[in-house]
């Protein structure tokens, strides 16, 4: 399956070479580029691609509210990448708030997006490690937060409770079965059924709410 996306950046040349670099792929190709966050909108709406490459500071709509906006889309169907230059945790903070996916760095190499775009695409949550660590320790777990989400977190079992905290740190699928001594069949269904519970998009709210909700503390 081809993995079709999205590029918003308010710099022609780096749009220039993401297009490049994702249409030399088998399995990505760019159907759309926007300048601002308000025509990232409107192609989302208009070409429901699986991926938007979102950059954070853009004019006429930031990419935080630009990806609000496309997660209330009717469709549904879309995920979102933030792509920044700035290593801040408010960005990384909300934009996951906002519904993003994933968060990568522009630091990094470019061959580096690539890889980024498939994991959201197959559903999983792409958080920097250098910056997540951060974001928990200076955002999460607030008062008001853990209010809000412990009537959520009763509806989970003990064993849901224990896949949710290992998401928080991180862990892959197969680091849970390993963790918890099942199999990664089991994992995704536990997984499965606490978005479902909980309400979330995916890996990545999941990761936030267990924070806010206090369930898991930074190190």
């Amino acid at each position: 399956m081809t993995v079709r996306v999205v590029v918003a950046d308010d710099q022609a040349l780096l749009r220039t070479a993401f297009r490049s670099l994702i249409d030399a792929e088998e399995d990505l190709v760019v159907v759309g580029e926007a300048d601002d966050g308000r025509e990232a909108v409107r192609l989302a709406a208009g070409l429901a691609p699986d991926v938007v490459v979102m950059d954070v500071r853009m004019p006429v709509m930031d990419g935080i509210e630009a990806t609000r906006r496309i997660m209330s889309l009717p469709t549904g169907a879309t995920r979102v990448l933030v792509l920044t230059t700035f290593d801040l945790d408010e960005y990384v903070f909300e934009a996951i708030r906002a519904g993003a996916s994933g968060f990568v760095l522009k630091s990094r190499p470019l061959e580096e997006l690539l890889g980024a775009i498939r994991v959201v695409a197959a559903g999983e949550a792409l958080l920097a490690p250098s910056v997540t660590r951060r974001l928990i320790a200076r955002f999460a777990g607030t008062p008001a937060a853990r209010g809000g989400w412990r009537q959520a977190l009763d509806r989970l079992t003990e064993r849901e409770r224990d896949v949710l905290l290992l998401l928080a740190q991180g862990r892959s699928n197969l680091e849970l079965a390993a963790s918890l001594h099942i199999s990664v069949p089991t994992v995704k269904t536990h997984v499965s059924k606490i978005l479902t519970k909980l309400g979330a998009r995916d890996r990545a709210q999941l990761v936030m709410i267990a924070y806010e909700s206090g369930l898991a503390a930074p190190a």
